[in-house]
């Protein structure tokens, strides 16, 4: 990355911007690019001022000495963090060089930073510190050093930022050694217990200069200063750049790193001993795991009195615990670089307890280095060279044989406990990992059950936090760890386990500890406020004690103490419950107490520690210093709690190991041990990730948190995946499917039959049975681990729906998340996915009554969780159903278009409409479908997909459908089923149209009885057979249509009575008008649609030919002609009548019903017109018109009923002059079919099949079908006795005269079983019987509806038939019919 610089002359070196920034003199402006905004203006602010120099040291009192010192330290260990920022950006940009071995990848030349020639780049980098000018670069590589000559004026811009960075870390090195050496030399104690304050701000600085110099090594700094240096003496005539030997001197003594560190730190060694001995009891205690449970360091209550719930034993220990961490990293920064203190003699301890623990030394963010490897490559050798010293000097003194022992004991400890590390480090950590996750738990119940006692605790609530935010932090550095086990760098992986569930529990315990925090941080402040007010009297009285008065305090001391004094007297009192309310800044306090510790802890100070600690311990209280240090640590809860919080509790550093992150959360969050509750604190993590970018890189901002919220969606995924995974198994065969499931009848009789047969030992099971179990299996003992499992999934289901509802929104920048919302659109999407899987079978489409019980099911899951949901998923389901069932607003109740934005809605109501359509309708897979009126189905030869036919279209199936999709998928099928009648209907005109002249010649044969000219016409109607099968098709659709009306009367009748009743009432008053207003047409297709008008299939067809203008050419006139023509067609020689169906073998009784209804439509349709016409020519008539149109519907059934007396006159006509002794095979079935017809039409009563038809022939021909057995099928008659029709039809049951079965008739046997799959072991007997009890016990629901079949008259009824009567005792027709309106023959005397 280069930075943008100003433009200046090539040969103006003191214009060059590194020139003028190395020129400034050392202050803060040098380092303001590397701290924050804020820090900065404090920093140049009257806060700073610069270090003394020698002529004005007069001039300056001890106390800014002091107080500048202190402030310099914290603002270089900030600088550091900066130059980091940096190297570590560098970093990147170069793709993590290996500038030890040299190793470069090809983005590493391609960054800009470095001449893409690498040739004379790595020439120069192995040849460092030696001079450009003496390697002959000529040699090496002319062209790649004539190019950079070309470009160097580029090269040299691009490569300046970065050498200012080497210039910065010189600069760094000599200041922060410089404030080390001062503060190793002048403060008296860095013991913890005494001066902690200093000891944390000295160590700071110490540890961040180690790992600044560490890091650099990652750098190509070698390589960085010879290609800048060669560029610049290429632009200024071989002048090399002013910090050239000063870099080449520095880069050359921290070549590597660690060497240069021992030598420059060797001063300050003596003291690091004393800090890292002083720091080696808490190191031993936080190890300890058992003294920590047993001894209660992290309980607020004493483990052996549960009953006291204070637990003041170990109030300093507690805070203590909270810097453990640091002091780890002190021991193991400190040990690296001081060798020689590892010879102490406790030393070894110490280092040995740190070491085994850690396989890795973290420098910045992500970036580490190998422990063990560094310590025997740079710290074994010292330890050596000191054995070996001790060793030659053993006759010289004493002490050398106490110092070669230990120095042995080091070098066996360096040389084992990397491979103990290895081994047990995991372990150690694991262990450490379950005590805090134990006492975390417990810390989280107590506060919030005590929460007054949250206040008094809170240092050991913060080192709680500290020891688990450790933890954490180790476990995700060391994952993926690869480390050399020998000298041989052989490297193995290190075994963490990614599974461990405690990292879910540690981060749930700190996001809770977090809360109780933050949620009573009030009460704190407050306990904090007293505790600051009283001791502000108890400091004054130390002040006041004789010892203190002897001292003889300079002025300046005595006016800081009085300051500190002022400070806590003027702390507002909190009173009430304003304590929210109060503001106070204590930042000066503490800045004064600093500089009274700067004071007392200098050797240069005449009043020291010591000496107030003698003077105020005798009072028998705490002593003036510890007052004050407890005073400075309290002030902290009063304004920096939060911050506090984030140094202990913020597990930002997890944004730089996010993949492991993710990988872990998704390996223990649904396991055996996580905890659905747990996704709140992963999840709360990335709110903290922003705060690592640092504000030296500002593109960094963007970086993390774009990373962050990939994090979070990640992590959302993760858990509504979890989510649907649960709502899956429960909504599985093997879940809430194995408790509820509903057999089919064919399967809950094989389970019948094999319970029954289950004790005789050589019965075998039958097949399939494996499959279900029996009754009661759950309660077997065998299954207790289902029923656990179901138990278990339940209860994560319902644990991870309240948390996820309880759970506050994620803000992430600008981002915020609401896992209410994506857990409602997880559940709504599942709900939609599962409609569609279980829309279809492996072979085709679902049975509709198993899909809704499959629906129902889910949904009662859903239900389920929406009791621990504050939002409404019943609103949401309904809202899926709607859209996968709308495909468009209801033609007989909406009047608008389809929203524009709904285009994509009805798939689901769209596939199974478009099924049935296909596979029933049009039967395009050629099942052989068969509408069966007995059965109020349709049936098929064979399956269609999994299932035969009746078992997708009987009444309990389109019930099914109706309730799932609702009216919108009524309407849809209902249009669907139009569109198709329509282009049938449209066939049936073009028939008319095309064969108009012929058939009024039939017509003109028929009226003057001519059986030879109406035969030759008949034979000259084109594509009669093509017309046949339109009209039985159309009529299959009518049957269908009926049964979907039927079956959502049934459902509108159960759902909603009152609707359904009004509709009924409705209908039966709707005035008898032709043409229709547009409410009452209206009215009456919605009545018409759920089976409450009176004629449904009239009211379909002529509601088709409005909607297509149809039926307007006068050629409509002619229909019952054609019609009549079709007892010529040749279909009927393979026609046969079914007693188990109520139907003929291959459909066409279908074709009476769409005779009756396209009769019927098409004289409302052209009645309507007529009137219509009619009313145009006279608007000036309207009374009489109006007179005229009162009886209009009459006149339309009239007409009907003349058209259809007028098709049964001449169908009877042509089947009996067909007849003859010769041929004699259609008779029967054309017999029948009119018969059927007369039952099927309203308008056409039996006494006008009477005329042409002797009833006593058709009872003859139902009592031989009715006689015989069922499965028996009448066989077409071929040869026949000289007798009358009646004689002859009696002899039909004869074997003689049966037709060959063929494909005529289905088998009963082979396809009333209504599940492919399963195996009927059964035979059905007297279908007719088995379905009602018996004909005459059917519930015939609406008038117009009657089955064929024989009906018993006895001699005692005699029925008076009535010409002309219609088909009922009620109806719009007043001419009454007769009283028996039965199917079969009715026989008279």
């Amino acid at each position: 990355m280069a930075k943008s610089r100003q433009q200046y002359s090539p040969h103006d070196v003191s214009s060059s911007p590194t020139a003028v920034r190395s020129r400034e003199r050392d202050g803060p402006s040098r380092w303001s690019e590397y701290l924050n905004p804020e820090m900065t203006s404090s920093m140049t602010a009257q806060d700073y001022r610069p270090v003394p120099t020698e002529g004005k040291a007069q001039a300056q009192s001890s106390v800014a000495q002091k107080g500048l010192n202190m402030q310099w330290v914290v603002q270089l260990t900030n600088v550091s963090e900066g130059l980091m920022a940096k190297m570590h950006r560098l970093n990147q940009i170069l793709d993590y060089p290996d500038s030890i071995g040299n190793v470069y990848s090809e983005a590493f030349w391609k960054a800009g930073v470095f001449p893409n020639h690498p040739k004379i780049c790595l020439f120069l980098s192995k040849k460092f510190p030696e001079h450009h000018s003496k390697l002959q670069l000529e040699r090496v590589d002319k062209l790649s050093l004539d190019a950079m000559h070309e470009n160097a004026e580029f090269h040299l811009q691009s490569l300046e930022p970065w050498v200012q960075v080497l210039l910065d870390l010189m600069a760094f090195r000599e200041q922060a050694l410089r404030l080390i050496l001062d503060l190793s030399s002048t403060v008296i104690t860095l013991l913890p217990h005494q001066n902690s304050l200093i000891l944390h701000a000295f160590m700071d600085l110490f540890c961040s200069f180690v790992r600044v110099n560490l890091f650099a090594e990652k750098l190509p700094r070698k390589m960085m200063l010879q290609i800048y240096n060669l560029l610049h003496a290429m632009l200024r005539n071989d002048r090399d750049c002013d910090f050239y030997h000063r870099l080449v001197q520095f880069i050359d003594s921290y070549d590597p790193p660690l060497k240069g560190l021992h030598e420059d730190l060797n001063f300050v060694s003596p003291r690091i001993g004393e800090v890292l001995e002083a720091v080696g009891p808490i190191i031993f205690l936080s190890t300890d795991t058992r003294k920590l449970r047993n001894e209660g360091f992290l309980s607020p209550f004493h483990p052996r009195y549960p009953d006291i719930l204070t637990n003041s034993a170990h109030p300093m220990r507690a805070q203590d615990l909270a810097n453990v961490t640091s002091y780890r990293e002190w021991v193991l920064l400190g040990y690296l670089v001081c060798p020689d203190e590892l010879l102490r003699v406790t030393s070894i301890d110490i280092a040995l307890v740190v070491l085994k623990e850690n396989l890795v030394l973290t420098l910045f963010r992500d970036e580490h280095i190998l422990l063990h490897e560094d310590y025997q490559l740079y710290v074994l050798p010292r330890i050596l060279e000191s054995k070996k010293m001790a060793k030659s000097g053993r006759t010289k003194q004493k002490e050398a044989d106490l110092e070669y022992s230990v120095a042995k004991q080091v070098e066996k400890m360096i040389s084992e406990v990397h491979e103990h590390a290895i081994l047990s480090s995991d372990a150690i950590h694991r262990e450490r990992r379950i005590l805090l996750k134990q006492e975390i738990g417990r810390m989280v119940l107590f506060f919030t059950d005590q929460p007054s006692l949250l206040a008094p605790n809170i240092q050991m609530v913060f080192s709680a936090l500290a020891l688990a935010q450790c933890e954490v932090i180790w476990y995700f550095q060391h994952v993926g760890i690869s480390t050399s086990k020998s000298k041989a760098a052989r490297t193995v992986p290190v075994d963490i386990d990614s599974n461990d569930p405690t990292i879910g529990f540690l981060l749930d315990g700190m996001d809770h500890l977090c809360c109780l925090v933050r949620k009573y941080i009030a009460a704190i402040r407050g306990y904090a406020l007293s505790y600051l007010s009283a001791c502000a009297g108890r400091i004054r009285f130390l002040l006041g004690t004789p010892g203190m008065v002897a001292l003889d305090l300079d002025a300046s001391l005595k006016g800081l103490f009085q300051k500190i004094v002022q400070h806590l007297e003027n702390i507002p009192k909190p009173q009430g419950e304003n304590i929210s309310a109060i503001t106070c800044d204590l930042s000066e306090f503490r800045k004064d107490w600093l500089s009274i510790l700067m004071i007392v802890t200098s050797a240069r100070s005449s009043i020291n520690i010591r000496h107030l600690e003698k003077a105020t311990v005798s009072t028998g209280k705490e002593g003036l210093l510890s007052e004050g240090n407890a005073a400075y640590n309290w002030s902290r809860c009063v304004d920096e709690l939060e911050s506090q919080l984030s140094q202990h509790g913020s597990l930002k550093k997890l944004y730089f190991y996010h993949q492991h992150l993710t990988a872990v959360f998704r390996n223990t969050m649904f396991g055996p041990e996580g905890r659905p509750q747990h996704c709140c604190s992963w999840l709360g993590v990335a709110s903290s990730f922003p705060e690592c970018a640092s504000s030296i890189v500002p593109e960094e901002v963007t970086k993390i948190g774009r990373d962050a919220v990939l994090y979070v969606e990640s992590l959302i995924e993760s858990i509504m995946g979890g989510l649907e995974g649960l709502i899956n198994i429960l909504d599985s065969d093997g879940g809430f499917g194995a408790l509820d499931i509903q057999l089919l009848p064919e399967q809950a009789a094989i389970h019948m039959n094999y319970a029954s047969r289950v004790s005789i030992p050589l019965a075998k099971s039958p097949k399939g049975v494996s499959g279900f179990p029996l009754p009661g299996h759950e309660s077997s003992p065998e299954n207790n681990s289902s029923i656990k499992m179901l138990e278990a999934a339940m209860q994560r289901l319902t644990n991870l729906c309240s948390v996820l509802n309880d759970m506050e929104p994620i803000c992430v920048l600008n981002h915020v998340f609401v896992l209410r919302e994506y857990m409602r659109e997880c559940i709504i999407g599942n709900f939609r996915r599962r409609l569609f899987a279980v829309l279809k079978t492996d072979n085709d489409l679902q049975r509709p009554s198993v899909l809704e019980s499959l629906l129902r099911r889910h949904i009662g899951i859903i239900h389920l969780a929406e009791q621990h949901i504050s939002m409404d998923l019943t609103q949401g389901i309904r809202e899926v159903l709607l859209m996968e069932a709308f495909s468009g607003p209801v033609s007989s109740l909406h009047l608008f278009d389809k929203p524009v934005d709904q285009q994509n809605t009805g798939s689901a109501s769209e596939t199974v409409c478009s099924w049935y359509i296909d596979y029933i309708v049009k039967d395009i897979s050629g099942a052989g479908i068969l509408y069966a009126p007995l059965h109020q189905c349709f049936k098929s030869t064979k399956p269609v997909g999994g299932y035969f036919a009746e078992s997708l279209t009987g009444p309990k199936e389109l019930k099914a459908f109706v309730r799932i999709f609702g009216g919108y998928g009524v309407d849809r099928l209902d249009r669907m089923m139009k569109e198709h009648t329509a282009a049938l209907l449209n066939c049936i005109d073009t028939s008319l149209r095309s064969n108009r002249e012929v058939l009024e010649a039939v017509a003109g044969s028929m009226h003057s009885g001519d059986k030879i000219e109406r035969e030759a016409n008949a034979k000259q109607v084109l594509d009669l057979e093509t017309v046949v099968g339109f009209c039985m098709e159309a009529g299959q659709a009518l049957a269908f249509d009926r049964l979907l009306a039927e079956a959502s009367g049934a459902v509108l009748e159960d759902g909603g009575p009152l609707i359904y009743s009004l509709l009924a009432g409705v209908t039966k008053h709707l005035p008898d008008e032709i043409p229709e207003k547009k409410e009452v047409r209206r009215m009456r297709k919605v009545a018409n649609s759920v089976e409450v008008g009176y004629d449904h299939d009239s009211e379909w067809v002529r509601s088709i030919l409005e909607e297509v203008g149809g039926a307007t050419d006068a050629s409509w006139s002619l229909l019952p002609y054609l019609f009549a023509t079709f007892m010529t067609s040749k279909i009927w020689n393979t026609t046969a009548f079914s007693v188990e169906t109520g139907g003929f073998n291959n459909n066409i009784h279908c074709l009476a019903r769409c005779i009756n209804a396209v009769i019927a439509g098409s004289e409302f349709v052209r009645l309507e017109r007529e009137h219509q016409l009619k009313h145009s020519f006279s608007n000036d008539l309207v009374n009489e018109t109006h007179e005229a149109d009162v009886g209009s519907r009459f006149s339309a059934e009239a007409s009907i009923k003349s058209a259809m007396q007028l098709f049964v006159k001449f169908s009877a006509g042509i089947v009996l002059d067909s007849w003859s002794e010769i041929n004699r095979s259609h008779l029967v079935a054309k017999l029948i079919f009119l018969d059927q017809l007369c039952e099927i039409s309203p308008y056409l009563p039996r006494s006008s099949l009477e005329q042409h038809v002797p009833y006593t022939i058709l009872r003859s021909i139902y009592s031989q079908y009715y006689s015989t057995s069922p499965s028996t099928q009448l066989a077409l008659l071929t040869v026949s006795p000289r007798n009358s029709p009646a004689a002859s039809l009696a002899h039909a049951s004869s074997p003689a005269y049966r037709q060959p079965r063929g494909n005529s008739t289905p088998q009963s046997n082979s396809n009333d079983s209504s599940y492919f799959k399963g195996s009927s072991t059964y035979s059905q007997e007297h279908v007719y019987e088995t379905d009602s009890g018996s004909l005459r016990g059917i519930d015939i629901k609406h008038r117009n509806i009657r089955r064929s079949g024989p009906l018993d008259y006895g001699s005692s009824r005699k029925v008076k038939f009535v010409e002309g009567s219609t088909s009922g005792s009620t109806g719009p027709s007043p001419l009454p019919r007769f009283a028996v309106s039965r199917s079969g023959p009715i026989s008279y005397k």
